[in-house]
């Protein structure tokens, strides 16, 4: 029952959290500090911010005076800065008795403008829509006409233009009768309608280029190289908003402001919107990010909203924590629940944390034994000693096992069950040593060798084509998605095709013996080896790309050696961006119920994290420590943050993501249906397996008494296991699990076999309480008895009295019944089936 709560806080520490309040602007700062204008068109906006706290707040817009110490040199109008001539100056704005200042240093001035299709003209065709996947960038173009998605490849769009069709979109000789200028600038009918007008900026782009021969990109043009987005990072109220600029850095040392060209999107449109130029609108509390896109490129810029109203988020009476952070976890948190306005719950008492510990750390809730051997004791440090006891136990090896055998996706649908169970015990050995995760991907990724005597060269048996190899060890051991690259550039992140088959040749030499045969039949023998030669061709340029580990450096394409070695080194280093914020944020959701990066395994630049710099304190401490994955997870225990009740506050009732309470969730298919065999103590039969077509398949593997967090295989069938969204591990990624409630579920908790049989069965539970009642046990202990099984806690007074006065007398014909019900109302109630 969720009705007893610890409620503990301080008022006197209050104040000392209500950062994220505005009580007053500190000063102005002007965005960007410094400009470089580079040709004669150049320009640059200005934004004049507010500073709360040490922190770039509000823009302000009424009653601001621009000046410029030079007008020769740059000119300010209503904070848009224009060259003027060579040289420096400084571009100020004053409003009220505040004002700040930005350097501008102009050059190129006597320099000609050209025009470049790479870097001026694809960019229009991306912003204006003209290359997605709705119009001309569409598999099949649109209308005769076909530009590569998001301009991923701009010579075969430049051919597209200017030769195809014997160059009838252009007219180098009067560039406005080009149909690539006359259809989206409404001269002639488009059924894409009117992209932009003639006196457009966009338009004398195009028709520059036109005239001055249209010249393809060449090899030597320069290529942006990053982007900045100003502000980076920002604090607001909700009803406010924000410009956001965007400034390109090219590999010639140039920066242009490039906002007009700029794709936009929200990470979260529950806190604010992005539109077309830039302006995000601040709508609700948390901390939102804009994304910005331009030439393939990303960037992010980071929204905060407080919670709340600007005043203390804790009412006087509303107890919450006030405990010293532990660890880095905690300062962490603590920080920025003080940004946002949010009190941290109190801490939850010993009857909850040492279910919910048992249950995270080991997949199953403790025994009535084991509850009350600790809640007797009274030494201080006892969670930190259940802590250690718990990554100690047996039980530990099996519940992480399982977790990684969902990343790796050992299921005999697609391996035969005897590599399935090759492949698990070798990582369950693995998990029960303590392996750390960089040598455990190691050698997974550099396996060779027999599959039954290998257990490790199953990945590979998963995977039959370099490029699903590829996508593969990007999902599951650096939590990206790159599968989009494989037609062209991906739209959410930076990977360009180009890498997407460079990264896929590593495997490219990677081949079996005997792999043969349907899933399901046969004895599972798989020679893995790796040949002296061989490359993955580039379908699109019909050459095979050197092969380079993401942002890595290429191969050399003669090298005899086998690639997955240097694949390894860069995706197991310290200082891979990807590899231990993957884990780090995989063993962070596992504890929390919610990741630092949601989804869980989607860790991509544009999906920014909940607290990044928390998820960087992690992942950095797991390197530090060697990746040592129990370091991490005795961390997150041990904070206060894991320990705080999940009883919300008034102040906190909208958090989901910042951890100012423990979220209640769901037990996942597995330990919830072995808590029920726990408490009931009727294990469960694992007789059969699915295998392709349907059809189930006799298995001897599973000997009695075997938990559902010990099967190696996702296809073992058994309807409960299917109903509460056990992952069938069809694709590397969690989404295959399913959390989400469903009136299946209901009802078969309610009428299904699962939980009726197990109460009515022979020798179990029930039968062994009423035995104790024959022997004397009173009824107010069988009661206890029960609840210490079923909620890991004592009850109340008041359910002690309640079901007392509902037993039968000792061998009344309804005694048995009774306490079946008793049970299965604990059993189908949100307290058993959640973890809180």
């Amino acid at each position: 029952m969720w009705n007893v709560w610890i409620w503990s806080y301080s008022i006197a520490v209050l104040i000392a959290f209500q950062g994220g309040a505005r009580a007053g602007a500190d000063g102005l700062v002007l965005l960007p500090s410094e400009v470089a204008l580079g040709t004669s068109e150049s320009a640059q906006s200005m934004l004049l911010q507010e500073t709360v706290n040490g922190e770039v707040a509000r823009r302000l817009t009424d009653g601001i005076e621009w000046s410029s110490s030079n007008p020769k040199v740059a000119t300010v109008t209503d904070g848009l800065v224009k060259p003027a001539g060579d040289g420096e100056a400084v571009v100020s704005a004053k409003a009220g008795d505040r004002s700040a200042s930005a350097k501008i240093v102009v050059s190129g001035m006597g320099r000609p403008i050209e025009r470049s299709f790479r870097n001026q003209v694809e960019p229009i065709f991306a912003k204006m829509g003209c290359n997605t996947g709705a119009c001309h960038g569409a598999l099949a173009g649109k209308g005769g006409f076909r530009l590569s998605l998001n301009g991923f490849d701009p010579a075969s769009d430049c051919f597209n233009i200017v030769k195809l069709d014997r160059g009838r979109r252009v007219e180098l000789s009067d560039p406005g009768r080009s149909l690539v200028l006359a259809k989206p600038s409404g001269a002639i009918p488009h059924k894409g309608g009117l992209r932009f007008s003639t006196d457009t900026r966009e338009y004398r782009i195009i028709a520059d280029w036109i005239a001055s021969g249209a010249v393809p990109p060449a090899d030597s043009d320069p290529r942006v190289e990053a982007l900045e987005v100003l502000p980076g990072s920002s604090i607001h109220r909700v009803g406010e908003s924000q410009p956001i600029l965007v400034r390109a850095r090219s590999s010639d040392g140039r920066s242009e402001d490039v906002t007009r060209w700029v794709k936009w999107s929200s990470a979260d449109e529950s806190v604010c919107r992005v539109d077309d130029q830039g302006i995000a609108s601040v709508v609700g509390p948390g901390e939102g990010a804009v994304i910005a896109w331009y030439a393939s490129k990303i960037a992010i810029a980071r929204i905060t909203v407080p919670y709340g109203d600007g005043t203390p988020a804790v009412k006087e009476g509303i107890v919450v924590d006030v405990r010293k952070p532990r660890n880095f976890i905690d300062e962490l948190i603590d920080k920025q629940l003080a940004r946002l306005n949010l009190p941290a719950a109190p801490a939850c008492d010993d009857a909850e944390f040492v279910r919910r510990a048992w249950i995270d750390t080991v997949g199953r809730p403790p025994t009535t034994d084991e509850v009350r051997e600790f809640l007797a004791k009274t030494a201080p440090d006892k969670r930190d000693a259940l802590i250690d006891e718990l990554l100690a136990r047996p039980e530990f090896a099996d519940y992480w096992t399982y977790k990684w055998s969902d990343v790796l996706t050992l299921t005999s649908t697609r391996l035969l069950p005897p590599s399935v169970k090759s492949y698990y015990t070798w990582l369950h050995k693995h998990v029960a040593a303590n392996t750390p995760w960089d040598k455990l991907v190691r050698e997974i990724l550099v396996a060779t060798g027999e599959s039954l005597e290998n257990g490790a060269t199953n990945f590979y048996g998963l995977s039959q084509s370099p490029e699903e190899m590829t996508e593969n060890a990007s999902q599951a051991f650096l939590g990206l998605s790159i599968g989009c690259a494989k037609c062209h550039n991906h739209p959410l992140e930076k990977w360009t095709n180009d890498q997407y088959y460079a990264m896929a040749n590593l495997f490219a030499r990677v081949k079996a013996k005997g792999w043969g045969g349907d899933a399901g039949a046969g004895d599972g023998k798989r020679t893995l080896y790796v040949a002296q030669s061989g490359d993955l061709i580039q379908p699109r340029t019909g050459k095979p790309q050197p092969p380079t580990p993401l942002d890595g450096r290429p191969l050399a394409m003669d090298d005899p050696s086998d690639r997955r070695a240097s694949l390894a080194d860069w995706l197991t280093a310290p200082d891979n961006p990807y590899f231990a914020r993957a884990i780090t944020n995989r063993v962070w959701a596992n504890f929390f119920g919610v990741g630092l990066v949601e989804k869980v395994d989607d860790v991509r630049l544009s999906n920014p994290a909940s607290n990044e710099a928390l998820l960087k304190a992690a992942a950095d401490d797991l390197v530090k420590n060697k990746f040592d994955l129990k370091t991490l997870m005795k961390s997150i225990l041990r904070s206060n943050a894991y320990q705080r009740s999940s009883r919300p506050l008034p102040g906190n009732k909208g958090d989901h993501r910042f951890y100012s309470r423990y979220y209640p969730r769901r037990m996942m298919a597995e330990v919830l249906h072995d808590a029920i065999v726990q408490v009931t103590q009727v294990p469960t039969k694992f007789e059969n397996i699915l295998v392709p077509g349907g059809s189930k398949q006799k298995t001897d593997f599973y000997p009695p008494g075997t938990r559902a967090i010990q099967l190696y295989d996702a296809s073992v069938d058994n309807y409960f296991l299917q109903s509460f969204g056990r992952n069938p591990r069809r694709i590397v990624c969690e989404c295959d699990r399913s959390a989400e409630p469903s009136i299946v579920q209901v009802l078969h908790l309610t009428n299904g076999d699962t939980l009726n049989e197990k109460l009515s069965a022979k020798g179990n539970r029930v039968e062994r309480l009423l035995s104790l009642r024959k022997q004397g046990m009173s009824e107010a202990a069988i009661v206890d008895e029960i609840y210490l099984a079923c909620l890991s806690r004592y009850p109340t007074g008041a359910e002690r009295s309640r079901l007392v006065a509902m037993l039968p007398p000792p061998g009344d014909p309804d005694e048995r019944p009774v306490v079946e019900d008793v049970l299965w109302g604990l059993l189908s109630s949100r307290e058993f089936l959640f973890n809180h």
